[in-house]
């Protein structure tokens, strides 16, 4: 549970970062992280498109660089669009001056208000420099679909079993994750909507 659904003291770390939304609301907010890649990304996108969800992709600019393609699909699509940095890298291995410098090489190519560092943690010195430009967006729910100890049902079984009200939940559009991403997200979407819950995206 310390990694499907953070406790408090790790939300407290970041206090202005997003961790869950409006609690009143039945209401998700679906991510997906490490896009985008032609594998994976526009299958992810068709799904979307036959449910009619927006959503909201964290990029990682080297990605956004070789698959412009596929960048501009989630554009045109509707989609809210995230920075990751530019390397998917750790903020806690890279000093402060060169983790936002590889951000910013990312938020040339993205443009967007919303970030959200890698592994899901920062530096605090690096924390306190990002949320005066980005909305940050960290999650209430990790699907771990990118585990090799997990199979897609177990996968979808977390979805289940963690989900709330205001609930950010993190997918992955990545090729580790594609088996379990591609057997629990459908269902995950199925079922969500069974239990009443509206799919929304950031302001």
């Amino acid at each position: 549970m310390l990694i499907e659904q953070p406790p408090k003291i790790l939300r407290w770390l970041y206090p202005s970062a997003l961790w869950r939304m409006d609690t009143n609301e039945k209401a998700v907010y679906l991510t997906f992280d490490d896009g985008p890649i032609p594998e994976i990304t526009p299958w992810v996108l068709d799904l979307l498109d036959k449910y009619d969800i927006k959503a909201t992709f964290f990029l990682v600019g080297d990605n956004v660089r070789k698959h412009p393609k596929e960048f501009q699909m989630l554009l045109d699509r509707g989609h809210r669009v995230g920075n990751h940095t530019f390397n998917h890298i750790s903020g806690l291995q890279y000093l402060s001056h060169n983790y936002l410098a590889n951000t910013n090489l990312a938020d040339d190519l993205i443009h967007s208000n919303l970030f959200r560092p890698p592994h899901g943690w920062m530096r605090w010195g690096q924390y306190m420099v990002l949320k005066k430009y980005y909305k940050i967006v960290m999650w209430d729910l990790v699907t771990r679909d990118y585990s090799n100890r997990l199979d897609g049902p177990q996968v979808l079984a977390k979805v289940k079993k963690y989900v709330r009200n205001g609930s950010i939940i993190t997918f992955h559009d990545s090729i580790k994750s594609e088996k379990n991403m591609k057997y629990a997200l459908p269902r995950a979407i199925e079922w969500l909507k069974e239990q009443g819950y509206e799919f929304k995206v950031f302001d």
